[in-house]
């Protein structure tokens, strides 16, 4: 089996499960964000009187941080006085920041957890060797009864990973590569292994990139397999040769493809689709109203350092925006104690609590119609970060500050000589 399909069936109570099965697991992990008042009502409506293990969900206020019209103060306030009426002490509340980041932060995910989150984006975890995975309200509604959720047991893709990264090349040019080459529906219901020497050159945050990033080729979870850096991240004297799950010998994935990152340059996925990507040098010399650095993608401590470093000692282009929102409470205090929150807003940038903010189009930053957007968050179809008619490019948190330093689409990599 592989290390993934170890997880389902530990969580299962099996001793093995295959492909494409149907499996009941009981759930380590459960979250729930703002944008799901639906998961409350759904468990009310189901009979739902006692969460099964409050110990075990946490409530993120991450999407509508702070609230900004009475609807999302509404929801939230439900949330609070759910968590305090079943015990759930893993409140999240307007402060913490986004909810992948924060579980990073607090180290609530380890190897060989499955965990599971009203959003997408859960895919993250597979940076940590768990099972990572998002579902809707009622799945989620019936977690907090029951403790447990079905799950296909889904194939699993290689994506091997070797060659020189080159410079101002990162973890969120790479996947933009995997993602264009292979297609934004390649992943579906799939599971994505990273695996390769390049990976050996990437800290958690780069990988949390990586995985994160799956979930625009339709990935239902993205795995790599726990190493020194992912032991040392989790401040675990684990070693490697520990009772952590790996695949086993000679297992068969259903696809194998290997990256020679090499020679790669910096990419953008231009509108309005993630799997558009191009070199970033097609659009050089675009005009851009904003740049916006931030979200579960692209707002860790790592990302604010590298715009730091492009923008130290400049200044914006006064015909742009520049957003920046960390992604948590504890990226925010990091950054400030290192000096890149200083050197940014220096440099112009306008500083957001940290949530998710304008990632998913509803408050602080959003476009209007005929704006064009460079971001390092993860998504660009058409009303993502607004208005329909603006236009959304993704790219590398280096190449969003060059942007926003020189007012259009630029190539990060004269900056980071």
């Amino acid at each position: 089996m592989h290390a993934l399909e170890k997880i389902l069936a530990r969580a299962a109570g099996r001793e093995e499960v295959i492909t494409g099965e149907i499996v009941n697991c009981a759930v380590d992990l459960a979250g729930i964000n703002d944008l799901y008042l639906q998961t409350l009502r759904s468990f009310a409506e189901m009979g739902g009187r006692k969460v099964h293990d409050p110990q075990k969900v946490v409530m993120f206020l991450d999407h509508f941080a702070p609230a900004s019209t009475i609807t999302q103060a509404d929801n939230q306030k439900q949330f609070r006085e759910f968590c305090w009426e079943q015990g759930i002490d893993l409140l999240m509340d307007i402060n913490e920041g986004v909810c992948h980041q924060i579980l990073a932060d607090k180290r609530l995910v380890r190897p060989g957890m499955l965990v599971v989150v009203t959003d997408s984006h859960t895919t993250t975890h597979g940076a940590f060797g768990a099972f990572g995975t998002g579902v809707g309200a009622t799945d989620l509604a019936i977690i907090l009864i029951t403790g447990q959720l079905w799950f296909r047991v889904p194939e699993v893709i290689r994506i091997h990973l070797e060659g020189t990264i080159g410079k101002g090349v990162f973890a969120k040019d790479i996947i933009l590569k995997v993602i264009g080459t292979l297609g934004a529906d390649y992943g579906v219901y799939r599971a994505v292994e990273f695996t390769g020497p390049v990976l050996d050159r990437l800290g958690v945050s780069e990988r949390m990139t990586l995985c994160n990033m799956t979930t625009e080729m339709g990935a239902k979870t993205a795995y790599i397999q726990p190493d020194p850096v992912t032991f040392e991240f989790l401040e675990d004297k684990l070693e490697l040769d520990s009772p952590v799950l790996t695949t086993d010998p000679g297992y068969r994935y259903a696809a194998v493809h290997t990256f020679d990152v090499t020679g790669l340059k910096p990419q953008v996925a231009a509108p309005h689709s993630v799997d558009n990507v191009s070199d970033i040098a097609e659009y050089l010399g675009r005009p851009i109203n904003q740049a916006f650095l931030g979200t579960c993608t692209g707002g860790r401590v790592e990302d604010l350092a590298v715009a730091a470093r492009i923008l130290k000692g400049r200044r914006i282009n006064p015909r742009t925006r520049f957003v920046v929102v960390p992604a948590s409470k504890g990226v925010f205090l990091e950054a400030m104690a290192k000096g890149y929150i200083q050197t940014l807003v220096e440099a112009g940038a306008t500083f957001v609590t940290p949530s998710c903010a304008a990632c998913l189009g509803t408050h602080q930053g959003i476009l209007a119609p005929g704006e064009t957007c460079i971001t390092a968050s993860s998504r660009n179809f058409p009303g993502r970060m607004g208005h329909a008619e603006a236009e959304i490019f993704v790219a590398s948190p280096a190449s969003v500050a060059a942007a926003a330093l020189e007012g259009k689409i630029a190539d990060p990599v004269q900056y980071l000589v």
